[in-house]
């Protein structure tokens, strides 16, 4: 985690959310929001946020949103079984939110629809998922972090 992370979200902390510049910014049982400053380094050849962050941005925040734990120091983790996406607009620069709802769950997956928009708060794309939950990840308890 980077020096400028909020320890809150210590648990979230991945090395492709810092290789990207993303940080999870809200946090809660069904809800996640994941946010990053769209740079040159994120832009395709068209000057424009390459498509591949925005599907990103959906992908961590739609994980998140069924991975909130109730047990400080325990976790929960899941895969992205499947994952959709339209683009609606572009990006340019400037603060890209991605904010994710739980659509449904069950037993062992949840569903989850995001949304994402830029700066002015137009919405550049959404998406739908399905995340499948590992072993011990399926309740808001979690399960103890392991070395």
């Amino acid at each position: 985690m980077s020096e400028n992370a909020d320890p809150t979200f210590a648990a979230a902390s991945a090395p492709y959310h810092e290789l990207l510049g993303m940080r999870l910014e809200e946090w809660r049982d069904g809800f996640a929001r994941v946010v990053m400053t769209a740079s040159p380094q994120h832009m395709n050849r068209s000057g424009i946020l390459h498509g591949g962050a925005i599907l990103s941005l959906i992908d961590q925040a739609a994980g998140f949103c069924g991975l909130w734990c109730s047990v400080p120091g325990n976790a929960r983790r899941a895969v992205t079984i499947d994952l959709d996406c339209r683009f609606t607009g572009q990006v340019a620069s400037g603060r890209v939110v991605a904010e994710a709802k739980m659509a449904s769950r069950g037993r062992n997956i949840y569903f989850a629809r995001t949304e994402v928009f830029n700066e002015a708060g137009e919405m550049v794309a959404f998406g739908s998922s399905t995340h499948r939950w590992r072993k011990g990840s399926e309740t808001t308890e979690g399960a103890p972090e392991t070395a």
